[in-house]
């Protein structure tokens, strides 16, 4: 590794250096601090939060949230009766209405669908219950009450399980292994489908069931990330438990659900779990509705949610609010987490020759680092594009033998970059004259996927680094 990998933070320079055998152009670029949306990372919106009003029925079906860096997912969180109200008559323009606005500007959507609520009586539709699913009325803070204004079904009774595996069939149908889909929670279980009934029933949910449950949504969801969150495990779990490892073991991923309700030292509770997960899956961590944290103290300042996306090494954060208001109240909180959320794909050094010859080679050298805090788990290569004056595509080169899936991660700024080094073929069309040498990182054919921190963009995250001369 040369000396100039240690000059970091600098401006964007390009100089021409007499090596050996040929001039080479080097370049430090400096990470422009941009904000960016990245797949498998960023910002989730809960456009549905069990409650159908919170917290995009305020936005105009025209208004998708385009200021907001880094925004890549919209959370639909909806009780499974607003979905099947009649058996087998299924009402999709529920989740597909709002998701087509964003699917639009290229974002995904992310579903849970529940089964217990605290506002509704029937979030398990009503013919489940006639169809003979055990069940129980309750009150909320009371639990079970033979007169209580809610209902909540037995999560083991045979007859629930068969219903909501006809529904779950249905809804993988539609749903699962789309690319517009980033995740689906295991939401089934437990008030607000969060795994617990202290807000219910009270009655336990076995470690047996949590599984029965886990393993009902893998039957279906075959492609799509699912995802069990901490309560899972047990309210306030603390240490080992049987239930989040067997989540891991099957290839789900962990959110935390939610943070911050309480201040610290018990704003979370559940860093550790997140070893098992964030190496392979990307963490998801869900803050308390903003608005309740900050009326109880929990919020302070803000900091602890930047901490805790440190700790979890978290690769999604929520927008559980207003989000118009969430985002005036905390843009330098959220400009501070989109530095670190995910992964975050610097381009310390780079060089290639000044010139080459037609029908030659094209050496091209690098250090890439990832300066978040989660691997770049969608994984992808580095490509040297070269153009010509028009804009035009003259040379198109990707790396496929280096995957930034594998840079490592590290404390802010302490990340090590890991050298490229590559030699390409020049292809029989590629003629005489002088061309702009673009960067991206994408597919091993050279469709760039993820955007950098790099000026010079040309609209399709290629990053324009310095030209090239093709001599005869």
């Amino acid at each position: 590794m040369t000396r100039s990998l240690l000059v970091l933070g600098v401006l964007t320079c390009a100089s021409v250096c007499a090596g050996a055998d040929e001039a080479l152009v080097l370049v430090h670029p400096a990470d422009t601090g941009a904000e960016l949306a990245n797949p498998g990372m960023g910002w989730v919106l809960h456009y549905y939060d069990n409650v159908p009003a919170h917290y995009g029925s305020k936005l105009a079906p025209s208004d998708t949230l385009d200021d907001w860096p880094g925004l890549t997912v919209i959370y639909l969180r909806i009780p499974w009766s607003y979905l099947e109200p009649e058996e087998g008559q299924f009402n999709w323009s529920v989740l597909d209405t709002p998701a087509q606005r964003w699917v639009a500007k290229g974002k995904q959507i992310a579903l849970r669908i529940s089964c217990s609520e605290s506002w509704t009586r029937w979030a398990t539709p009503e013919w489940v219950a006639k169809a003979g699913a055990k069940g129980y009325n309750f009150r909320p803070g009371k639990g079970v009450e033979a007169d209580g204004p809610f209902w909540e079904p037995d999560y083991d009774d045979p007859v629930f399980l068969a219903k909501l595996d006809q529904f779950l069939a249905a809804l993988a149908r539609r749903y699962d292994g789309q690319g517009d889909v980033a995740f689906v929670d295991v939401g089934s279980l437990g008030v607000w489908g969060e795994g617990h009934t202290w807000a219910s029933s009270k009655r336990p949910i076995l470690p047996a069931t949590v599984k029965r449950h886990v393993d009902l949504h893998r039957k279906h969801f075959k492609k799509t990330l699912l995802v069990a969150n901490d309560d899972l495990g047990g309210p306030n779990a603390a240490g080992a438990n049987e239930v989040i490892p067997y989540a891991a073991d099957r290839g789900l991923t962990l959110r935390d659900d939610s943070i911050l309700v309480q201040p610290a030292p018990r704003a979370y509770f559940h860093a550790a779990w997140s070893d098992l997960f964030w190496p392979k899956v990307p963490v998801i961590l869900e803050s308390e509705h903003y608005g309740a944290s900050k009326q109880r103290g929990a919020w302070q300042d803000g900091n602890l949610y930047l901490k805790a996306v440190e700790e979890y090494h978290a690769s999604y954060a929520s927008i559980h609010w207003w989000p118009q208001e969430f985002l005036q109240a905390e843009r330098d909180l959220v400009r501070q987490i989109n530095q670190r959320l995910g992964y975050r794909l610097q381009l310390v050094e780079a060089r290639w020759p000044a010139a080459v010859r037609v029908g030659g080679t094209l050496r091209f050298e690098a250090a890439w680092r990832n300066a978040g805090v989660a691997p770049c788990l969608p994984g992808g290569h580095p490509i040297v594009t070269l153009k010509d004056s028009r804009g035009g595509i003259v040379g198109v080169f990707a790396d496929e033998t280096f995957d930034v899936r594998n840079l490592p991660i590290g404390p802010p700024g302490k990340a090590e970059p890991k050298a490229q080094h590559r030699t390409f073929l020049l292809p029989f069309q590629l003629q005489t004259g002088q061309y702009d040498v673009f960067v991206s990182i994408g597919t091993q054919t050279g469709t760039a996927t993820i955007a950098l921190p790099l000026p010079t963009d040309d609209g399709q995250r290629r990053y324009r680094l310095g030209s090239l001369d093709v001599a005869p």
